[in-house]
């Protein structure tokens, strides 16, 4: 075909200058974008000016970078490197920045100095959530998920080995004295047989050792030579031991009361990640991000060192507790948060503890049948407090033992004791231990709470939530890990990657309502041009709503 009677637009290679006249055009009325913008604009961040100096180059305004930041975490993008590009290469992006273009550098400075005030900035939005009747507050879904830090999985550091090897030092040390020939070394090796070693210590010994070789005449014969160079040669040794003793007492401060931690980030703990490719139990460090949904948005999240559930709901409801000033009238857990110090707090705090304990799915089956030798199982008389084994012989009580969590938490167990188990017939199934007697602890708090757990897991309400837990955090791990590719951490230390949580919650939550908006305008029938608009209109503030129609940016 010949192209001589082709006609197109102008074109011409050397006038590629552009103009864009108003971007508001190009943008859609139900684009997530505006409900980015008009939500930041109805937040308050006075808490942001006592970051920023009075004299000095004016700064970008804070709104304009929380906006472009909320908005490229809502499209899975977290790197500042990224967020440069789209800056100046979306629409969108554009349109929010008011056409302004901060580079990667002061993007990542503006996260890192709000890392403290963003997580005001999460408040504030799940408290414009429950205003217009997206969630309530009062009932409250609970889980966690181990999520790997940044920092490399080879850089790990045990207590256990620290301990051993710091012993060790301990040892080499005193050896060390007892073999220099000095007075003062022998006197400090006497002295360490029942006291440890400590940096100071050493460096004054150091010190003084050093003063008495320096007040040593000059030796003259090889044989005093001989004895000058090994002199210096222990005192060369002790400085080492001393400064591998500073290293192991500062790991161990660092550790606290964890079992490990990375050397490139102190505050990661080495987990179980049930992201295991090889599926052969490999540790990675990593933190135990709990959160609490509602209608499947993020209410409240905080991180922790510890592997396990059980010790992260009493803190967390605490942090919910300082967040909102008043703890869920209902909570939904699985049973890694059933303890007995978890039932107490919820009982006296008056919230209904849908909770379940470790046993409770085993006594759900329908072929379940109870172990007629299991201490739970045995008839118990309250009113004269005995129990009642199998076989129709009294237990009674001994006493009563304490143990303590690692929380500190002291729980009571009640201890009792058959009278005489010889030649009954059921010995070799009730119990396998030595002795005539069999000695049983039960914890009866525990067991009434379990009760109590059981009957609200049972009823009606219960089904409900059991339901519904399943479909709330779980839902909201599984958009974060796989549909925001959100996986794995990006910054070192416990208070910044808590900001970009803090980031990426808030995104989360913005996103999570315009699909909702966006959800209940198709079901609503209205158009897909003003339905959007009008919703948010509905759910923001009057002075607000202004920003849709003039999207004009004020920036310092």
């Amino acid at each position: 075909m010949s192209t001589a009677n082709l006609h197109t637009k102008s074109y011409s290679n050397n006038d590629r200058l552009f103009f864009l006249l108003n971007p508001n055009e190009d943008i859609a009325e139900n684009d997530p974008v505006r409900v980015v913008d008009a939500i930041v604009e109805g937040l308050d961040l006075k808490e942001f000016k006592k970051l920023y100096k009075e004299k000095g180059r004016c700064p970008y305004h804070p709104k304009m970078m929380l906006k472009i930041i909320l908005y490229a975490y809502m499209n899975n993008i977290y790197s500042c490197r990224k967020i440069e590009k789209v800056v100046q290469r979306d629409i969108h992006y554009i349109w929010l920045a008011a056409q302004e273009r901060p580079d990667f550098v002061t993007i990542n400075r503006f996260r890192n100095r709000v890392k403290n005030e963003i997580n005001n900035i999460f408040t504030q939005v799940v408290l414009v959530l429950a205003d217009k009747g997206f969630i309530t507050l009062d009932v409250e879904y609970i889980d966690g998920t181990k999520i790997e830090s940044k920092a490399n999985k080879y850089t790990f550091v045990w207590r256990k080995t620290v301990e051993k090897n710091r012993v060790k030092l301990q040892e080499k040390i005193r050896v060390l004295l007892g073999q220099i020939d000095d007075v003062i070394a022998q006197d400090k090796a006497i002295e360490s047989d029942k006291v440890d070693f400590t940096p100071e210590t050493l460096t004054s010994l150091i010190t003084e050792l050093q003063d008495s070789l320096s007040k040593e005449p000059q030796p003259t014969d090889k044989e005093q030579k001989k004895q000058h160079r090994e002199k210096k040669k222990h005192i060369k040794e002790l400085e080492k031991h001393r400064d591998k003793l500073g290293e192991y007492n500062d790991r161990l401060e660092q550790i606290g009361e964890r079992n490990s931690m990375s050397k490139t980030d102190p505050d990661a703990t080495f987990m179980r990640m049930k992201e295991d490719a090889m599926n052969n139990g490999q540790t990675k460090p990593g933190y135990n991000l709990q959160i609490s949904a509602e209608n499947q948005f993020i209410t409240d999240f905080a991180l922790f060192p510890n592997p396990t559930d059980t010790l992260t709901l009493i803190p967390f409801f605490n942090s919910f507790l300082d967040r909102y000033g008043h703890l869920p009238q209902t909570a939904v857990a699985d049973s890694g948060y059933g303890s007995e110090e978890n039932y107490r707090f919820m009982d006296e705090a008056g919230m209904a503890a849908y909770v379940k304990y470790n046993r409770f799915h085993l006594e759900q089956r329908p072929r379940y049948k109870p172990n007629p030798f299991h201490h739970d199982n045995f008839y118990y008389n309250a009113a004269e407090d005995y129990y009642v084994c199998p076989m129709g012989q009294h237990m009674t009580r001994l006493g009563t033992s304490h143990s303590k969590t690692a929380s500190g938490y002291c729980s009571e167990n009640a201890r009792y004791r058959a009278q005489n188990c010889k030649g009954c017939p059921l010995r070799c199934l009730c119990y396998k231990a030595k002795g005539d007697q069999r000695t049983i602890e039960v914890n009866h708090r525990l067991n009434e709470y379990k009760r109590k757990a059981r009957e609200l897991l049972t009823s009606e309400e219960g089904l409900k939530y059991r339901g519904r837990r399943c479909i709330e955090p779980e839902a909201v791990f599984g958009q974060m890990k796989f549909n925001m590719a959100y996986r794995r951490f990006r910054h070192f230390g416990k208070d910044k990657v808590t900001m970009d949580f803090a980031f990426f919650a808030i995104a989360f939550n913005i996103k999570k309502m315009c699909s909702k908006i966006a959800k209940q305008v198709k079901n609503g029938g209205n158009t897909p041009q003003n339905g959007l608009f009008l919703t948010v209109c509905r759910i923001l503030p009057h002075e607000y709503r202004i920003f849709w129609n003039n999207p004009q940016k004020s920036v310092a």
